[in-house]
């Protein structure tokens, strides 16, 4: 699957301000510096298409865009806000929190979770409980390892496996994963695979 067309619909308060629920929708989601706004680009090969910023927390709301591939179906890629530092209020995190999980967990029409992991970094509690949050809410969802050009040579893969390990602890298999380098397009293809595979058995609500 290839991609003809990306572009910006709408930023939304609450899930329910977002677009009606009539196409398949994968929304990224991650520690606010874990470079999601790079990947979303990436994957959309628009490189503007999602804000990047060196401020962590930048991403306020659920920003939709809509994306049409070669086969001309039509579906969603969303952005939502991080999770973890960032320097807002106590009271923005509860809010941004509070709108993440009804996201996550009303949305309809959302096929997929894409949850974005630092591969720079060795596995990260508050990933891993994000993770087993999912779990009990039974959301589907895959894990794609960002940053491996990073690193240096083996790091990215020793870290993976420590973080399946870790999952491990948990679950009695882990979900599909990527590894994925924004700037070398590393694991683009593999991902709109997926993506692509998925979108044969949405069926429209």
């Amino acid at each position: 699957m290839d991609i003809i067309s990306a572009q910006y619909v709408i930023s939304s308060a609450t899930y329910k301000q977002c677009p009606v629920a009539d196409k398949p929708e994968y929304a990224f989601i991650g520690r606010s510096n874990v470079g999601k706004s790079s990947l979303i680009n990436m994957v959309a090969g628009k490189k503007s298409l999602a804000k990047t910023s060196g401020t962590p927390g930048k991403t306020q709301l659920i920003n939709h865009f809509e994306v049409i591939s070669d086969n001309k179906k039509k579906w969603y890629l969303v952005d939502l806000p991080g999770y973890g530092y960032a320097t807002v209020s106590q009271k923005a995190r509860n809010n941004w929190g509070n709108m993440i999980e009804s996201y996550i967990r009303k949305r309809e029409n959302l096929v997929c979770l894409f949850v974005l992991v630092d591969s720079r970094h060795e596995p990260q509690q508050i990933d891993l409980d994000f993770i087993n949050q999912l779990g009990e809410w039974q959301i589907p969802f895959v894990l794609v390892f960002t940053k491996a050009d990073k690193n240096k040579p083996g790091v990215s893969q020793r870290n993976v496996l420590k973080f399946l390990e870790h999952l491990a602890d948990n679950w009695e298999e882990h979900p599909p994963y990527f590894v994925t380098s924004a700037t070398k397009k590393t694991g683009r293809k593999e991902i709109l695979a997926y993506i692509g595979g998925l979108n044969k058995s949405f069926t429209k609500l």
